[in-house]
């Protein structure tokens, strides 16, 4: 039996993530982590190892649907796989990515005031107040708790649509068009292309 690493528990921190956000919005922060470290493993390694073994959003579907059934294990379908899929979510994906750093400038020139509401599906805002009290930073540093709130959310709702393609595919579908997973993929193809 092969015996496991430390990493590949790291499906425990994906759970510790959404539970640390939901009762202090701050630590929305800490999703950092999951945009920078494949980028980084990608740009000096050349491959996608933290993709294949360090993910815990990865492991964690993994998690759910093998080991306790919870998918289908139908085929993800070609749509999903393909490259006009994936890099037109990645498109959609930076663009709502923009548009919350945009929110979080907005906050920060004091041209609008802090939205205490995470937004699932970049569409449904639901209201989260009690994660973050604004006398805590003060007004100043509104925009930290503003982009916390809207990191929280593409968090939060990247995760729902990996949990939904999960059960109705394979446990591993997001994988095949996420955001990060993508751009990890094109710098490892841009490193190794022929001088």
């Amino acid at each position: 039996m092969k015996t496991k690493k430390w990493y590949n528990y790291l499906w425990i921190w994906s759970i510790v993530y959404f539970a640390l956000g939901f009762f202090n919005i701050l630590f929305a922060w800490l999703g950092m982590i999951d945009f920078l470290l494949p980028l980084i493993f990608a740009i000096v390694g050349g491959n996608k190892w933290f993709c294949n073994n360090m993910c815990g959003r990865g492991q964690l579907f993994n998690l759910l649907g093998s080991s306790l059934k919870l998918s289908r294990n139908k085929t993800t379908p070609r749509t999903i796989t393909s490259k006009f899929f994936r890099y037109g979510f990645l498109i959609f994906f930076l663009t709502m990515f923009g548009s919350m750093v945009w929110q979080t400038w907005l906050v920060a020139s004091g041209a609008q005031n802090l939205r205490q509401a995470v937004k699932l599906f970049w569409t449904f805002r639901v209201p989260w107040k009690w994660a973050y009290n604004p006398a805590f930073l003060g007004e100043s540093l509104a925009w930290v708790a503003q982009f916390s709130y809207g990191f929280y959310s593409l968090m939060l709702t990247s995760t729902l649509i990996g949990l939904i393609v999960m059960v109705l595919y394979k446990p591993r579908s997001w994988c095949t068009f996420c955001p990060m997973g993508t751009m990890t993929q094109g710098i490892c193809k841009l490193k190794h292309k022929p001088a």
